[in-house]
């Protein structure tokens, strides 16, 4: 398998902005804004599984 040259990336994505398009003239407004939200927040959460969630370091709390 290997990866898509320049075209065929052209390709789909000129595929998905047809669906994109088809989706939000088809669907509640609702309904596309809950869905848009919940593709970036599932990509976020694979790219947290996959590169390793490292918490940024906060405050340290006192030792009075």
């Amino acid at each position: 398998m290997s990866a898509p040259d320049s075209n065929q990336r052209k390709d789909n994505a000129a595929s998905c902005e047809k669906f994109q398009k088809e989706f939000e003239a088809s669907c509640p407004a609702q309904w596309v804004k809950y869905f848009t939200k919940r593709r970036d927040f599932l990509k976020y959460k694979e790219k947290m599984q996959t590169e390793c969630f490292e918490p940024a370091a906060g405050p340290k709390e006192s030792q009075s």
